[in-house]
């Protein structure tokens, strides 16, 4: 035998849901429009036990007017028809986990939806929801590039040929 076996990529231990907590981060703000600035500083993989009977935001860090709030108990599932989606967010100079918030009555965003989906996030950004972007933890890459390379193949591009209209203008005058 000269050849080798292509390798066989198996969906045998590839869960299509993990759960991850999320750490949202208030500074005081420059601006004199707002008091404060938010973003979203990671996405960690597994259940927090700091948090885990309680829907409340559990603080991590409060010091110098900064302050780091953990969310957990999201489930951040992955599904098949978004696999170009999570394709292109692998391959970018820099694959991101997009967070989706609503703000509260104080103006303080609440996570409520956790996606890998660059497509996703759009649309709630333009259903007017807040989307923050982090960078991709090591192991959700992994567990996403896993997923794509065993669902998504890519379609391939077919050129279009243009319709000759004069041509197809006379047939229907002939016809």
């Amino acid at each position: 035998m000269t050849g080798s076996a292509p390798i066989e990529i198996t969906e045998i231990n590839l869960p299509k849901s993990l759960a991850v907590s999320v750490i949202m981060e208030s500074r005081p703000s420059a601006s004199r429009w707002i008091d404060e600035a938010w973003s979203v500083v990671g996405v960690t993989v597994g259940e927090s036990t700091i948090n885990a009977e309680s829907q409340a935001a559990q603080t991590l860090i409060e010091q110098d007017g900064i302050r780091q709030l953990l969310y957990s108990g999201f489930n951040l599932t992955l599904y098949e028809d978004e696999c170009e989606s999570y394709y292109h967010n692998i391959k970018a100079p820099s694959p991101g986990c997009y967070v989706i918030a609503r703000n509260n009555g104080d103006d303080v965003p609440i996570p409520y939806l956790v996606s890998l989906s660059f497509d996703e996030a759009n649309a709630y950004l333009e259903c007017e929801d807040t989307v923050f972007t982090t960078t991709l933890a090591p192991e959700l890459y992994r567990w996403l590039e896993e997923f794509v390379l065993v669902h998504y193949v890519p379609e391939k591009r077919i050129k279009r040929k243009r319709k000759n209209w004069k041509k197809a203008g006379r047939e229907q005058v002939s016809g």
